[in-house]
Formats: structure tokens, sequence, C-alpha cells
């Protein structure tokens, strides 16, 4: 009998630390999930996008910690919505993606959207460039810069700050080493980069370039450009 009352413990034990390692990342996903659908560009009024614009911001890529389930939870008792400096948005309709934009490359902020990658960057103008996680494991690919790995050249990318809509199409993707920072240089062109990790180790750095296009008013963009910076991510829980 007490070989059986010692061991009764240690199988609850078990049963718990498993428990808690299959619903961590689901966990995690829906904090994301939530926190990405509240600061969309749709929840964010024009006066608000401004004033976060001109707001102060970190642009220290070697600051940026990968995403965990601790920070997330923690983050969400520590960063109020007024925090989050939204200035834009950006929708790859192809790929289910509908992410704020954040000013600065603070790590909190992107763990729920791409963050701009240098100051005074400007939309349809020069190197736009941008940052996200990439979230590994238990549907996490639907998450943040994670649909990137299903990017195809041709693909049509939607950038808006409210007052425009830029159309950009992309037209290379690459992996690089993440010593690469010349790959968010501005050059001749006028193009939009998007930087993720390729694998959990962050190794390595996933790289699409998409081209400018053109840009139309918000108001007046066509009913399905508006319908993509609509889109609420809703993915499963296993």
């Amino acid at each position: 009998m007490k070989k059986q009352w010692f061991i009764t413990p240690a199988l609850i034990l078990l049963i718990i630390v498993g428990l808690v390692l299959i619903v961590n990342k689901p966990i995690r996903n829906k904090m994301i999930e939530t926190k990405t659908n509240d600061n969309q560009i749709e929840n964010v009024s024009k006066e608000t996008l401004e004033q976060n614009e001109e707001a102060p911001a970190t642009f220290d890529a070697t600051e940026i910690k990968p995403v965990s389930t601790e920070d997330v939870v923690a983050s969400t008792f520590t960063q109020s919505e007024k925090s989050f400096l939204t200035v834009a948005g950006i929708a790859i309709p192809e790929l289910n993606m509908n992410l704020p934009i954040y000013k600065g490359l603070d790590s909190t902020s992107l763990m729920y959207g791409a963050g701009t990658m240098k100051e005074n960057q400007e939309l349809g103008k020069g190197n736009y460039a941008l940052a996200s996680h990439h979230v590994f494991g238990s549907n996490g690919g639907g998450l943040l810069f994670s649909p990137l790995t299903r990017a195809q050249v041709g693909m049509t990318v939607y950038v808006t700050d409210k007052d425009d809509v830029y159309t950009y199409q992309i037209t290379n993707i690459e992996t690089v080493t993440p010593d690469r920072g010349d790959v968010i240089e501005d050059g001749d062109q006028h193009e939009l980069t998007l930087v993720t990790c390729t694998d959990a180790d962050a190794k390595f750095r996933t790289i699409v370039k998409a081209q400018y296009v053109s840009h139309q008013s918000y108001e007046s963009s066509d009913k399905g450009v508006q319908e993509a910076f609509k889109y609420r991510y809703s993915i499963p829980w296993w």
C-alpha cells in the first residue's frame, strides 16, 4: 500500500506536466490571435495611426526574442492597447494574412504583428522593410509571418495607412543568414521587404521581396482589397 501511495502522486504529476506541454502552444497561439485581431488596421482610427507615427520607437533588432508562451502571457497583463504603436496594416489575401504594422521593432509588439525595421520609412517609397516572427508548432503556421513559407512569386501584397492602399507584387523569395543587413537597404526601386526566421533556431532568415506597383485611396479601393483588411484570424486549437 505504501508503494502505491508514492506512485499515485508521481503519476498525477506526470499527467499534469503532459497536459501543460500539450496545451502550451495552443494557448500561446490563441493569445497571439486575439491580440493581433484587436490591433488590425480595421480597429484603429486614422487619428491614432497619425499619433503613433510621431511616437518614439526602438529599431534594435538584437533586442527581439523568440516567441514564448511565458512572454505572451506576461504581455497580456503588462501591455495596454494604447502602447501598441500601430501605424499601418499589411494583407496578403492568398496567404490569409492581415497584420497590424507597428512602428519599430519592440519585442512585445512583434508577438502580435509586423514591425518597421528602419526609421522614417514611407509607404510606396524606397525599401519599406518589415519584420515579424515565424510561429512554429501546433497550428502556429497561420500566424504572424509564418504564412510566408507558402509565398510565391506573383502574389499581391497590400499595405495601407488608411489614407492610401499601396499594391506590391512579390518578385523574389530567398533564404539568407542574419548578417545580411543589405536586404533592407534602400536601392533604386520602390519595394517591400518582409523578413522572418526560417528555422526555430533563427540561424537563417526568409526574405520576401515585393515590387511597388501602384496606390489608390483607401476609401475608393476595390471591395476585395478592403475585405482583405477585415480578415480575422481564427485558428483551431489542435
